[in-house]
């Protein structure tokens, strides 16, 4: 499992630990944790985190 640093457009920035991948869900890009023998997000997959797409400056894998 991986984590991602967010950085919203009001300068904070947020560390999303244990999760694999993201996705734009709507108005909301959500972080999920993928069980180890699947490869892809579906709905076995683990909702970990959302924030508002518009609001989003920089996703980065750390």
């Amino acid at each position: 499992m991986a984590a991602f640093a967010i950085e919203l457009s009001n300068e904070r920035i947020e560390l999303v630990e244990g999760v694999d991948a993201y996705q734009q869900e709507g108005p909301l890009t959500t972080f999920f944790a993928v069980e180890s023998q699947r490869l892809v997000i579906d709905s076995w997959s683990t909702r970990v985190a959302s924030f508002r797409t518009a609001d989003i400056v920089t996703v980065r894998r750390t």
